[in-house]
Order: C-alpha cells, then structure tokens, then sequence
C-alpha cells in the first residue's frame, strides 16, 4: 500500500539505518553504503561522512545520491529518496553528537563520541534535498 506524503515523511525522519547509494561511473554498479542520516518532514536530508572517503568523492562527481531505510517489524515498509545535493561543508562536532544521539543512548553515544574523536579524520555533512520519492508499506508476514 502506498504512503501518504505525511506517512513517508514521518517515517523517513526515524532513527533508520539508511543504505546510500551513488553512481560508482560507467560500467559500474552504484555504490551501496550502510550509513547513519538525519531527517526532519520539509527539509533536506544530510549525512555526515569522511571528507576523503570514496562515497564522498563520488557523490560530489554525480551531485546526487539515494538513500533508502526499511523495516520489518510491526509491518514491512520502506522509503527511498533520490535527489540533487543542496550542500557540502565541514563536518563539525555538534554534527557528530547530533547524529551519535539520534541512533545511540547517553552511554553508547558518548563512547562512539570518544571513539570518532581519536580515530575519524575530518568529515563533511552533505545535504540533499529529496525529489523523487517511492514508498509503501507491504503489511505483516
């Protein structure tokens, strides 16, 4: 069954482990990525991600990405989103807690946060805004 704008949106703006994917170039499939994203209903959807990661240089040379989150449980329904990249800037510290919070409680979070200080190098937050839309809602098994 088809969701509502309202319903995809919502579910969009849940806590979800997306799956990013970005065209890899000619002669290649696109590049799928497991990845933590953020999402409020009315505007762009970012992810925070290595500067100098494959997936970035990548999304900068197509200018546009996907994102897709699922679940399975009380009914199968996914989302996807596909769109232009609004923005790319310096990842920042209140990034990394904003998006550490959002999937992890205080104590995970706070180790993730001491982790990704000593052991990630600089990040960028990349924004798109969602255009094309898919959407349902498959009910129970």
């Amino acid at each position: 069954m088809a969701l509502t704008r309202e319903e995809r949106e919502q579910f969009l703006a849940e806590p979800h482990v997306g799956a990013l994917a970005v065209s890899a170039g000619p002669g290649r499939g696109p590049l799928t990525v497991p990845i933590w994203y953020q999402y409020a209903p009315g505007e762009d959807l970012w992810v925070l991600t290595g500067a100098s990661s494959r997936k970035t240089q990548l999304i900068r040379a197509a200018g546009r990405f996907s994102m897709m989150a699922e679940r399975l449980t009380p009914t199968v329904r996914y989302v996807s989103v596909e769109g232009p990249v609004t923005t790319i800037e310096p990842g920042t510290a209140e990034h990394r807690h904003e998006i550490a919070h959002r999937y992890l409680d205080e104590p995970a979070a706070a180790r993730y946060l001491a982790f990704a200080q000593d052991h990630l190098g600089p990040e960028v937050v990349i924004s798109m805004q969602p255009e094309r839309w898919l959407a349902a809602d498959l009910g129970s098994f």
